[in-house]
């Protein structure tokens, strides 16, 4: 039987004959359904229709993503650390040059994810790698739609990925939304990957925040205080954002603090 994958937000379900009735990740208020209405695809037909996109965003970062654009539009990073690669976040289209491709680089770790909307076909992702683990904050495990062995669902506020990679909760966008904080990157001035939780708009000079970007519901002065809170501890040069060339690369940490303060006189 199929897995069906949702042609809007591009998250796989779990097998089944036919298509699901609908996508409770997109009828959610911060997602949306197609203008046209709910309509499905899976991997084998994406795989027919898209193709390898593969660039470099910064030292040791690699956006793996496709053309044409499929779902949200967001491409994944390979992240090249001293103690192992790791994907951040995840694109649906897997295939056998991405695999390829990653594996003359070192291979994969391990999966980690920010926030639902990027959970695409994970499951395959691991699959491909021997199932290595993605971890997802437990707080987000309710919208997995397609469940697995290799999801390990981690609690807290921080979980060490290796010595040199750190995932934090933010929250924010969603509750479990994490961010990812590469103490190596930046040539060793630290690098933060937010994928959405934290947006670099496209001043590429600051970032915002917002519960729904499509449907633009913002978040509360109480949500931008707790985000900013939870980064105190940690240096960071660099932004990589969700999209592609979308990142603040030099004096992010500036950045980030006028952001926050910005955003907060802006909603007072």
């Amino acid at each position: 039987m199929p897995h069906f994958i949702c042609r809007e937000c591009g998250t796989q379900y779990a097998e089944t004959e036919a298509p699901p009735d609908a996508c409770p990740i997109c009828e959610d208020e911060r997602q949306y359904v197609r203008w046209e209405g709910q309509a499905w695809t899976t991997l084998e037909e994406i795989r027919a229709s898209h193709s390898l996109r593969w660039e470099e965003e910064g030292a040791g970062l690699i956006g793996i993503g496709s053309t044409p654009s499929f779902a949200i539009g967001q491409r994944a990073l390979l992240v090249e650390a001293a103690d192992g690669n790791v994907l951040w976040d995840c694109i649906s289209l897997i295939d056998d040059e991405i695999v390829e491709r990653i594996e003359a680089r070192g291979g994969l770790k391990a999966i980690a994810i920010s926030h639902p909307h990027y959970y695409t076909t994970m499951v395959e992702w691991s699959e491909a790698f021997g199932g290595i683990p993605i971890y997802i904050h437990a707080d987000d495990m309710k919208w997995v739609q397609r469940l697995h062995p290799s999801i390990v669902a981690w609690s807290g506020e921080t979980h060490a990925l290796s010595p040199s990679l750190t995932l934090i909760r933010c929250g924010g966008h969603f509750e479990g939304g994490a961010v990812l904080h590469w103490a190596d990157g930046a040539e060793g001035q630290g690098a933060l990957l937010t994928g959405d939780i934290l947006q670099v708009v496209q001043d590429r000079r600051h970032v915002s925040f917002m519960y729904s970007y499509p449907n633009l519901i913002p978040v509360n002065a109480a949500a931008v205080e707790r985000i900013r809170d939870s980064l105190v501890p940690y240096g960071f040069d660099s932004i990589f954002g969700a999209w592609w060339k979308r990142n603040i690369v030099g004096n992010a940490r500036q950045a980030f603090d006028i952001s926050v303060e910005r955003y907060l006189d802006a909603i007072r």
